[in-house]
């Protein structure tokens, strides 16, 4: 009788280490990241070979060739471990190609395996050489990128329409390029764009379309470019703003008050256009985050009180030179002034009183 109590004692345990091992062997099995599909292996494989590998093509010292590791060998041959290269860790998709600073030399054609990746959701080509090519047109037809950065990278030509079909994007980083010709104007409507740059591309050209209210830019900046026109007043209705650079553009026509709406900014330049008339007092009361304000270099007029600017507690750089602007202050005032790391000087001062150096720390 004890021995049979001792057998189904131990087959009962045994059968519980054995649905034990198994459970164990499941989880093991299913937190292990699936190897990269074949077919996008072979489409890393065919765009790595459209590129030759030149360190001079990169200016980040820390550059270095990222698709080196891309290769069919013992040890490599899962597309997902390569550098620069992310999955999805359910099927095993790629959905990332960090590639920046990777000494690239070469053109993207229509054909490129790059277009095969149509699970890829951020692409970073960011300072590479590209022979001054295009942008593929077939970037548009990655729809579910998030995030694209082509700065830095010498590409060429015209930005291509198919740019606003991406409408999940989030970041589209295109500065410091050779591009010339208009920019799209349904690129400003892109749902989830925040983050938008096509500074320092000196022969682009556009015009600022009327913007919705519905817009999730946080960061625009044209720095350096030929947007022309007017700012229009529905400008007014980026009110997730806090970065703007129209820096040496060719906007004209007055400030708009609704600019003044933008009550999260931290950063606002608009220097070296062909801005005219007066600032509008909105501005300087309403924008109390503001860091960075630079004005300079456009031919705005007008008397400002210094008090105009006491609301705003953070602002450390005011620049403001080279308008026809007054500037008054206040004789004896007990006003908590702001501390400038910067401050710009005008066409003319008229100070009534003697501690200037106490803001110009």
């Amino acid at each position: 009788m004890v021995d049979n109590y001792l057998y189904q004692f131990i087959f009962i345990h045994f059968l519980f280490l054995l649905s034990l091992f198994f459970v164990l062997l499941t989880v093991s099995l299913s937190s292990q990241q699936p190897l990269c599909l074949e077919d996008e292996k072979s489409a890393l494989l065919q765009f790595k070979d459209g590129f030759i590998i030149d360190c001079s093509a990169s200016f980040d010292p820390s550059a270095y060739p990222k698709v080196a590791s891309w290769a069919l060998k013992e040890g490599s041959n899962d597309c997902c471990s390569w550098d620069g290269v992310e999955c999805n860790e359910d099927k095993g998709h790629v959905i990332g190609l960090d590639l920046s600073s990777s000494c690239l030399c070469g053109s993207i054609n229509s054909t490129s395996g790059l277009f095969r990746l149509l699970h890829l959701q951020r692409l970073n080509f960011a300072d590479n050489d590209f022979y001054g090519s295009q942008i593929p047109f077939g970037v548009g037809n990655l729809s579910r990128l998030t995030y694209l950065n082509l700065s830095d990278s010498f590409f060429s030509g015209q930005m291509p329409k198919s740019l606003a079909n991406l409408s999940s994007l989030a970041t589209l980083d295109l500065q410091y390029s050779l591009l010339h010709g208009e920019v799209p104007a349904e690129i400003f409507f892109l749902p989830n764009l925040q983050f938008l740059s096509v500074a320092y591309n000196e022969n682009l050209i556009g015009h600022l379309p009327e913007f919705h209210s519905n817009s999730s830019l946080k960061v625009l900046t044209l720095r350096d470019t030929r947007f022309y026109g007017k700012l229009p007043a529905s400008i007014g209705k980026l009110i997730s703003l806090y970065f703007l650079d129209f820096r040496k553009c060719l906007f004209s026509g007055s400030i708009p008050p609704s600019l003044s709406n933008l009550t999260q900014l931290t950063d606002l330049d608009l220097s070296e256009n062909n801005l005219t008339g007066h600032i509008p007092s909105s501005l300087l009361t309403s924008m109390t985050q503001l860091i960075y304000l630079d004005l300079s270099f456009n031919k705005l007029v007008g008397v400002l009180e210094f008090d105009m600017f006491l609301k705003m507690k953070s602002l450390s750089a005011l620049i403001l030179s080279s308008n026809n602007l007054t500037l008054l202050t206040k004789a004896n005032s007990n006003d908590t002034l702001p501390q400038f790391h910067t401050l710009g000087p005008l066409r003319k001062f008229i100070w009534t009183f003697t501690e200037v150096s106490r803001f110009l720390t």
